[in-house]
């Protein structure tokens, strides 16, 4: 393969796919309201301990394969070949998970360009705001959705060195001076920056007691880093031979933690925080508090919003274009197609899916467009748009890693994956990743799986 990442470059990209549009509510709001630092204390050695260890493994299957995933599991497994390229099918769980993203993304995009105009003044105002925007405003999100599927389909229709390294080497900067940015007027003038400090630093170990906070954290470890989908295969499969893999991977970790805690000193400046919970959690926390927030500022308060989102556009979108390069790879592999052929094929599936996510949130007649096999008797039929979301986090993405998981640590021939990573670590470091592989993590995906489905 001729077309391949800088040492750089594979960072960025991958970091870009991870750091996400849950790093600015999701990730923020679980540290503050689950131990502040201890909690971020339990997430890092979840993620160095366990976390990691698959995101390694799935690494060494396109490192090893130099192929898409499909054909990569085909050519490593040593029998049953037929039956393991099937496995390399969950890749298509990002483009079921892309179809749905780029919608959101599509939200952002259009706060954006309300953020130029007159910002909701107060939370009632925001909240209406935000509702109308996802239940009736249909010929708004449909532009924003469209306009956010043309730029990840261009990017992807690039190849990797000249559309997405190049994307993630341009946008993950600007979203680090943009964040810094934030930061330093959340610092200077917020007034609130030391409350942001505290919800989120001041450790509280009492809390960590909680079991279900460390499923919590471990779910959060596995399922930040992009995989189970392919993606990370993907990637690794156009990585220089001179990488480190080892070094890439804790670069990784650490760029996605880093924007995390920094979004969530952003927010936390400017929200409210009341006997220690923010006045609101989950996009509400962006899409509505800060928003309103945002509008007593007068024009500092348009500027800071367009600088917010912005920030939040770049995490979205390069996540976004990881999603699209699996399936991309494998249709160019498998039938020879031209990568534009290939986008466009893969482009009028998403763009199709994205059109009933979006009809599902859209009220024609008071009521969710929905696949009536698939509505709750008595109760208010589920959106399309959250039956992909349920089946994609909640499924399939445990699926996927688990599959990964299983295939290296005892279908690839150890000695094999000893010889890729014998020039990053140690022999024992080697045999304690190998029985981590092997033992550990597969049953916390099994455990983090079944409690996302009972929750």
């Amino acid at each position: 393969m001729g077309d391949k990442f800088s040492k750089i470059g594979f960072v960025l990209a991958m970091a870009g796919s991870a750091v996400g549009l849950g790093n600015a509510w999701k990730f923020p709001t679980m540290i503050g309201n689950n131990g502040g630092s201890a909690f971020i204390l339990l997430y890092i050695i979840l993620t160095l301990g366990v976390a990691v260890v698959v995101f390694l493994a799935e690494l060494s299957i396109g490192r090893l394969g130099r192929t898409d995933i499909v054909n990569s599991l085909k050519n490593l497994a040593p029998k049953n070949q037929k039956s393991w390229r099937f496995a390399g099918f969950f890749m298509l769980t990002a483009i079921l998970i892309s179809s749905f993203y780029m919608i959101v993304i599509g939200w952002i995009l259009r706060y954006i360009f309300l953020s130029f105009d007159t910002l909701p003044q107060n939370t009632q105002d925001a909240a209406n705001k935000f509702s109308s925007l996802i239940q009736n405003e249909f010929l708004s999100v449909f532009i924003c959705f469209s306009i956010v599927f043309l730029i990840v389909f261009y990017v992807v229709s690039r190849g990797i060195k000249s559309g997405i390294e190049r994307l993630n080497i341009w946008m993950m900067p600007s979203l680090f001076i943009l964040l810094i940015g934030l930061l330093v007027y959340a610092i200077l003038a917020s007034g609130n920056f030391t409350q942001a400090l505290s919800f989120i630093f001041i450790p509280n170990f009492s809390k960590l007691l909680n079991p279900e906070l460390i499923l919590q954290a471990l779910g959060l470890a596995f399922f930040s880093m992009s995989m189970g989908v392919g993606t990370v295969a993907t990637y690794a499969a156009s990585l220089s031979d001179d990488t480190n893999l080892v070094k890439s991977t804790l670069s990784i970790v650490f760029i996605n933690i880093l924007i995390g805690i920094m979004m969530g000193l952003v927010v936390f400046s400017f929200i409210p925080i009341t006997d220690g919970q923010p006045a609101s959690d989950g996009p509400g926390l962006i899409f509505v508090s800060l928003t309103s927030l945002f509008a007593q500022m007068g024009a500092a308060g348009n500027i800071l919003a367009i600088a917010f989102f912005t920030s939040l556009l770049f995490a979205g979108i390069t996540s976004a274009v990881s999603m699209i390069e699996p399936f991309t790879l494998y249709l160019i592999d498998e039938f020879k197609l031209s990568r534009n052929r290939a986008i466009f094929i893969i482009g009028i599936f998403v763009y199709i899916l994205g059109i009933f996510c979006i009809l599902s949130h859209y009220e024609v007649t008071s009521s969710y467009f929905s696949i009536p096999a698939l509505a709750i008797s008595n109760e208010k039929p589920i959106a399309f748009f959250d039956i992909l979301d349920l089946l994609t986090s909640n499924i399939l993405m445990p699926l996927g890693a688990l599959t990964f998981s299983i295939f290296v640590g005892y279908i690839i021939k150890k000695e094999g994956l000893f010889t890729l990573f014998s020039g990053f670590m140690s022999r024992r470091w080697f045999e304690i990743w190998y029985f981590t592989l092997r033992y550990v993590a597969p049953l916390a995906i099994v455990i983090i799986g079944a409690y996302k489905i009972i929750n």
